[in-house]
């Protein structure tokens, strides 16, 4: 891809669009951790100093790629739970249809899950103010969104929705960094299998975290 310079807002706002996208397209193939600003530059077509323009760095691309990813997922997620939860079933039994979609719907979102692991330690760090209050306005967005899905299909959860949402995504984060071993692990694992006892599948760790949460919402029946 090779692009001249721009010099409207909107082929401004394309230079921009093309590098989240290309970001984006880096996440399906590595970790967070291995997205560097020289790649991007390099895959994106333009100088890494161009990219700077735009972002003033790699965690600033990243933090807003996070909050658009967040909210495609959350579109997703709206139809799926529309479809799996039955809102004439009991408040536990909803509960319980509510968990098995979030994690279903997490877990295949590795590389959201990635991000969130590196957001507070990582992303949000050699950012301007600028760029941080840009990130938490569309995260506290998102969060509403999401408290909102959580509140119709669960309406008992009531005021601790977006706490509870805040909590989701922070322990998909978390467990996301345990769930796919570098090589060495692995080979560990193979040679010695009693040692992968408690080797993590993101979707199921997922789903008994979050009804382990919902059951502690619900009041007493």
């Amino acid at each position: 891809m090779t692009f001249q310079r721009a010099r409207t807002e909107e082929q401004r706002e394309v230079r921009r669009r093309a590098i989240l996208e290309t970001a984006s397209a880096m996440l399906d193939e590595m970790p967070v951790a291995e997205v560097t600003l020289n790649e991007l530059s390099r895959r994106v077509g333009l100088a890494k100093t161009a990219v700077l323009r735009y972002f003033e760095s790699r965690e600033a691309v990243l933090l807003d790629l996070m909050d658009d990813r967040t909210a495609t997922w959350l579109t997703a997620l709206e139809q799926e739970l529309a479809h799996a939860v039955d809102l004439d079933r009991k408040a536990v039994e909803r509960a319980g249809q509510t968990a098995d979609v979030l994690g279903r719907s997490l877990a295949a979102q590795t590389a959201l899950c990635d991000l969130y692991g590196a957001q507070g330690g990582v992303l949000e760090h050699n950012v301007s103010v600028e760029v941080v209050r840009r990130h938490k306005h569309a995260s506290l967005g998102n969060l509403a969104v999401m408290a909102g899905l959580v509140r119709r299909f669960l309406p008992e959860v009531g005021d601790q929705a977006e706490e509870f949402c805040l909590t989701v995504l922070l322990t998909a984060g978390a467990l996301s960094a345990y769930t796919s071993p570098p090589p060495s692990l692995l080979a560990v694992y193979e040679s010695e299998p009693a040692l992968a006892v408690h080797r993590i599948d993101l979707r199921t760790a997922l789903q008994r975290a979050i009804m382990t949460a919902l059951v502690g919402m619900l009041p007493r029946s």
